[in-house]
């Protein structure tokens, strides 16, 4: 099984050194695991998908605009 390095901040690791019962390497593996499951999930859908990202963001501006709207902001 392949090993990776990640960096965290100062106040991370402080907090981490402190619970060293929890086996974080577990914790990141799974966190990663999750989100992993998302994309490949988020490729699935949008795999056929004939949208540019010039329609995404229109469509985004539209669904804003129509938020922005409705709540009279």
């Amino acid at each position: 099984m392949p090993n990776i390095t990640i960096s965290v901040s100062d106040e991370l690791y402080e907090t981490i050194k402190k619970h060293k019962q929890i086996r974080w390497s577990e914790v990141a593996k799974r966190a990663m695991e999750e989100y992993a499951k998302k994309l490949v999930l988020l490729d699935d859908l949008l795999g056929d998908s004939k949208l540019t990202e010039k329609d995404a963001i229109e469509i985004g501006k539209k669904i804003k605009h129509g938020i922005a709207k409705r709540h009279e902001l």
